[in-house]
């Protein structure tokens, strides 16, 4: 890799696995010193962190539970004294929200507890830990949110989870406004079907993978890879001047 982003701190919520894992790998591999939060398992975090310091790479794991907007302020507080005993400095450079739950459950058998956790996660998280961030963001630094092309192209499935993307895009495009000044860029990557252990079942079904495919411009699901290519061309000084876009990486499904 490039090494493009050498001597950046940047955070990586929902690092732990998936694509935000992807992300994590791609950052630290391009010279960023990576915090990753992760919520249940501790274990796929220290194999997150074990694989970039094994390729060289810097990087270190806080819990978080998302849920929660009580534990953000504490998160923060860990990752000054993380920052400060590596960096000399609590400064961050780049945030990517992705952290996530799964969001299947239709209109008929949702609940108020399964709307609250989605839009916790998905919408309510994002806001304050960006709110939190704020005084150790650097000027000139990155935010990346993790939305989905279910923010635009919304399925009867999962139309909890499609508002709080579609929540995602318009917190994007309001950050974007108030932070511009500061030269901070904020943008959004809506990934399509891609390779994640949230759709396994979905892969398990030759059918539904025949027709998603053939949906598919490129003929393919994504690999998270794919993903995380984007988020780090953002956050990298080729990014500099695009903000307040959500960017499709699915492939070209469904044109």
């Amino acid at each position: 890799m490039s090494q493009s982003l050498k001597g950046k701190t940047a955070l990586v919520t929902g690092g732990s696995r998936g694509i935000g894992r992807a992300i994590a790998e791609r950052l630290a591999a391009d010279g960023a010193t990576v915090a990753i939060t992760y919520n249940a398992s501790s274990a796929g975090a220290e194999e997150v962190v074990a694989t970039i310091e094994k390729t060289g790479g810097t990087a270190f794991a806080l819990h978080a539970d998302l849920v929660d907007a009580a534990a953000i302020p504490a998160l923060f507080d860990a990752l000054d004294r993380e920052f400060n005993t590596r960096k000399g400095s609590k400064a961050l450079d780049i945030l990517v929200n992705n952290a996530g739950n799964s969001g299947w459950g239709g209109l008929a058998d949702a609940t108020p507890d399964a709307w609250n956790t989605m839009f916790a996660v998905h919408a309510r998280a994002p806001f304050f830990v960006v709110q939190s961030a704020l005084s150790r963001l650097s000027d000139g630094g990155r935010i990346i949110n993790t939305s989905s092309g279910l923010a635009t192209r919304p399925l009867p499935a999962v139309p909890i989870y499609s508002m709080a993307k579609a929540a995602i895009n318009n917190l994007t495009h309001a950050l974007a406004m108030e932070l511009g000044p500061r030269g901070i860029t904020v943008n959004a990557v809506a990934p399509g079907w891609t390779r994640t252990d949230m759709n396994a079942a979905v892969r398990e079904n030759a059918d539904m993978v025949k027709a998603i495919e053939a949906d598919t411009a490129l003929g393919r699901f994504g690999e998270t890879s794919d993903i995380a290519a984007v988020v780090a061309f953002l956050a990298s000084e080729e990014g500099r001047w695009v903000t307040a876009q959500v960017i499709e990486a699915s492939g070209g499904y469904k044109l």
